[in-house]
């Protein structure tokens, strides 16, 4: 969910969610449930899956997007493309701008039989003419169609959640339940597969997700040797639904922190060829979701090819100006483990609650989190 979305919807809703009830705790998920969520993830058309993941130009979320196309791209085992109705670059939320890979209008060309999946990050408009009636064509035609987070939002706006169940990052759930009463949310689920559609909690569940892709892929042996080397849990769907509320100490601590406009602060990151797209992801994103500091990247050229081929837009060459704090290089080793990175670096400089904000927002079970 972008950040501008997020503090309006809390602004909102935050009396009538005022106060956060114990965390319920995580159940364990059976094994034939799990081997059932994969059953309903494989491949639809090819052995080879050809995985298109879409966005608008004017803003798509940042770790929704950069992670499938960083994991999938990894794994060797499918192919990835980058789409969005123009060619122009893509403006990422709340941080970063990358482009393309193809057009819309371009990949159906050169794919007339379509993708196997369609995966849909969070939008900064949910009902872009361009992609509504692209993705009742791709379900149409047997493509699995994936709302990642309040992508979920727009894959509801095409009319494809409706009589399934699903979920949708937490602060998206009421709306969707009363615009489509026929769809059943499933809680407790950072991920949901029912006929077609997938959908998975708040952006963090991009990573999950993304794994959970290739073990319907190539198994699961295959999908956990991959989150060993990124050093990420692994593919397991389990979610505590309620430990993720807003509260009005959520919401006073956002209005402090924008209030606070002489404290905002730019941070550099810096970029350079062959920069991992998750790590790049994960620390940009949360950085930018403190709101009282804005990401930018520095890098010695304009542009930076990735390291699965993305193309960034760099939005500081040479020494990036004024900063006020540049971050170290980032690491590709276990890149998995960049939020919390992050999200100790954030607590450090602006403070622990800051920090659970951040991880409130993202949706991850951060355990620095009050």
């Amino acid at each position: 969910m972008d950040r501008r979305g997020f503090i309006m919807a809390g602004v909102g809703g935050a009396v009538a969610i005022a106060v956060a009830g114990p965390a319920a705790g995580t159940a364990a998920i059976s094994p034939d449930e799990h081997a059932r969520t994969i059953a309903l993830m494989r491949p639809p058309k090819r052995a080879r899956p050809l995985v298109a993941i879409v966005a608008d130009n004017v803003g798509a979320e940042t770790t929704d997007l950069m992670i499938p196309f960083n994991v999938l791209s990894r794994s060797g085992l499918a192919d990835v493309a980058v789409l969005a109705p123009e060619a122009a670059p893509i403006q990422l939320m709340p941080a970063l701008r990358i482009q393309p890979t193809a057009t819309l209008a371009a990949f159906d060309a050169a794919h007339p039989d379509g993708p196997d999946y369609v995966i849909v990050p969070a939008q900064h408009r949910r009902d872009t003419p361009a992609l509504l009636p692209w993705l009742r064509k791709q379900a149409a035609g047997g493509a699995t169609v994936i709302g990642v987070c309040a992508g979920g939002a727009t894959v509801a706006a095409a009319g494809l959640i409706d009589h399934r169940r699903f979920t949708s990052h937490w602060a998206e759930i009421e709306g969707l339940r009363k615009a489509h009463p026929s769809a059943t949310w499933q809680r407790d689920r950072r991920y949901v597969a029912d006929r077609g559609v997938v959908t998975t909690t708040g952006v963090t569940a991009s990573l999950p997700m993304s794994l959970a892709l290739v073990e319907a892929i190539a198994g699961p042996e295959r999908a956990q040797s991959l989150a060993a080397s990124l050093g990420a849990p692994g593919t397991d769907e389990r979610h505590d639904s309620a430990a993720f509320r807003l509260t009005k100490g959520d919401v006073g601590l956002a209005l402090g922190n924008i209030g606070a406009f002489w404290g905002h602060e730019t941070v550099g990151l810096p970029v350079a060829p062959g920069q991992d797209e998750l790590a790049l992801a994960f620390t940009a994103d949360a950085w930018s979701r403190t709101y009282r500091s804005r990401c930018v990247t520095v890098g010695k050229s304009g542009t930076v090819r990735l390291a699965y081929g993305l193309e960034l837009i760099v939005d500081r060459t040479g020494d990036g100006g004024r900063l006020d704090l540049m971050l170290p290089p980032l690491s590709d080793e276990r890149p998995a483990a960049s939020l919390d990175t992050a999200l100790a670096a954030i607590a450090r400089r602006y403070g622990r609650p800051t920090a659970g904000f951040v991880a409130l927002q993202v949706e991850y079970p951060w355990s620095g989190r009050a």
